[in-house]
């Protein structure tokens, strides 16, 4: 499936199903991977907003704010994912964002 219908399948998701954080997380995968920064930084704050604890979101909600050039509020997603991670036993994704964190911070 292209990568335009794909986001058009995630866009009707997420409008018929509006409180499923796994649609709004999808949806933000696709817009970053298309480079379509700011959908994917409100498709990503709407996940974690449906689901404080979803640390993936965190981590990628960090990352399209490292592609954008907004290094201090990436940092400051990784910081406060990295905590929801430990708080959840979420091991995985906390290594993850300690990666990307030392590597914002030089």
């Amino acid at each position: 499936m292209p990568n335009e219908e794909r986001l058009l399948v995630l866009e009707r998701a997420v409008q018929d199903e509006p409180e499923d954080p796994l649609g709004y997380y999808m949806l933000g995968l696709e817009y970053h991977k298309l480079r379509k920064l700011e959908e994917a930084d409100r498709a990503f704050r709407r996940a974690i907003e449906l689901n404080r604890d979803y640390t993936a979101a965190y981590r990628e909600l960090g990352k399209v704010l490292r592609d954008a050039g907004r290094r201090q509020e990436a940092i400051e997603a990784f910081e406060r994912g990295l905590a929801v991670a430990e708080h959840t036993k979420d091991l995985q994704t906390a290594k993850e964002m300690a990666v990307l964190l030392k590597r914002l911070r030089g």
